[in-house]
């Protein structure tokens, strides 16, 4: 039963929620044409193979994980948030017990980032030290698995049933990649099969759910109230683009007014003036993202570490320089450390503007509070 719930929940969380498939009976005796649709789901949406594959990749190389992508945790929290207050939940947990939690966190982060750094400075001792010792040029030096093989050439044999047996997964997807076609085509026809049984249920009860109908209908309050929200919402909505648009169009008047006032400024010193202007709007907006226009070039997977030195590659060992022969799929640490700060940043911002709604919230609570005095920490 725990196996089957563990199922149904993670087929729920990434996104497949065919209620013939959750509304299955705990104990396995049927499903089993639902479970080989949410299997061909899971291979087709979430391409499940390559990630196992991914996954059981034998790693020669030193990689890190490199990622600077918007990811939606923001409305995950903000959906779990508001099922918690729906629940009522917020009125049943303790404070304490969560400044403890926040405590604990913060110290198993601190911990983590120091295992971190000195995971990162071993790593760079060791290509450092094996600099120029690697027969591709590209490279330049040994990782920490080759460094123990050189060391320990015992584990040689073990590296090579697992390479062995990688090798095998592969030639097993590739006989796959073969045959996919005819799975899907056989998948299309079991897909055809069931729309016919469910068309048919469908057919012999439709009388008594008319009947039920009006009764559900009419049982259901919250309905109605969750229009009326909806329709209020859509007038603040289109009361405030209206305002919106009010504004921006007095802004620009004045703005032209100014601009047209100050007819002593140089040209070169108002474009000066307007580039600046520019790229602060662009600090500050560079942190938005558009969900119908995503921003390109965005970095995500693993990346393999390779030392790269200042000085020519010569005194590495190799005659010929390393920088000609550069991947092109090759990303800089100074770029990824760029676009982590910019994120930073943002989430910096986000963060301010959270606390001064807080803030703003707890001085109206203040307010109301009469003979209490409320000291800021």
């Amino acid at each position: 039963d725990s196996q089957i719930r563990f199922v149904k929940s993670a087929l729920w969380y990434h996104g497949y929620d065919r209620p013939q498939l959750h509304g299955l009976p705990a104990d396995g005796s049927v499903g089993s044409r639902e479970l080989l649709l949410a299997f061909s789901w899971l291979l087709h949406r979430l391409g499940l193979l390559e990630q196992l594959l991914a996954r059981n990749r034998v790693k020669t190389g030193d990689e890190t994980s490199v990622c600077t992508c918007e990811d939606d945790l923001r409305n995950r929290q903000e959906g779990t948030a508001e099922a918690g207050a729906e629940g009522g939940l917020e009125g049943r947990v303790d404070v304490r017990y969560l400044q403890w939690l926040n405590g604990k966190l913060r110290f198993q982060w601190r911990s983590l980032h120091a295992q971190h750094q000195e995971q990162c400075k071993l790593l760079h001792k060791i290509h450092l030290f094996t600099s120029g010792s690697h027969m591709d040029q590209i490279l330049g030096h040994f990782s920490v698995t080759e460094t123990d093989l050189v060391r320990q050439p015992e584990n040689y044999k073990q590296l090579l049933q697992l390479l062995e047996s990688e090798t095998m997964q592969l030639e097993a997807f590739l006989e796959w990649k073969q045959l996919e076609p005819v799975y899907w085509q056989w998948m299309e026809t079991v897909l055809d099969n069931m729309a016919e049984e469910e068309n048919m249920c469908e057919s012999q009860d439709a009388h008594a759910e008319k009947r039920r109908l009006p009764e559900v209908t009419s049982c259901c309050p919250w309905a109605d109230k969750l229009t009326g929200q909806m329709d209020r919402l859509s007038r603040d909505l289109m009361a405030l683009q209206d305002q919106l648009h009010q504004l921006v169009t007095q802004r620009k008047a004045a703005w032209w007014q100014k601009v047209a006032a100050r007819g002593e400024l140089q040209k070169e010193g108002f474009s000066a003036t307007a580039r600046k202007i520019q790229e602060s709007v662009e600090v500050k907006l560079r942190g938005l993202t558009s969900i119908h226009a995503p921003e390109k070039n965005k970095m995500h997977g693993l990346c393999r570490l390779v030392l790269r030195n200042n000085y020519p590659a010569s005194k590495t060992g190799f005659g010929h320089p390393q920088v000609s022969k550069e991947p092109v799929s090759a990303v800089s640490a100074t770029e990824v450390i760029r676009e982590l700060q910019m994120r930073e940043a943002s989430l910096q911002r986000e963060l301010e503007q959270l606390r001064e709604e807080c803030r703003q919230r707890l001085d109206e609570i203040a307010e109301g509070l009469e003979g209490v005095i409320c000291i800021s920490p």
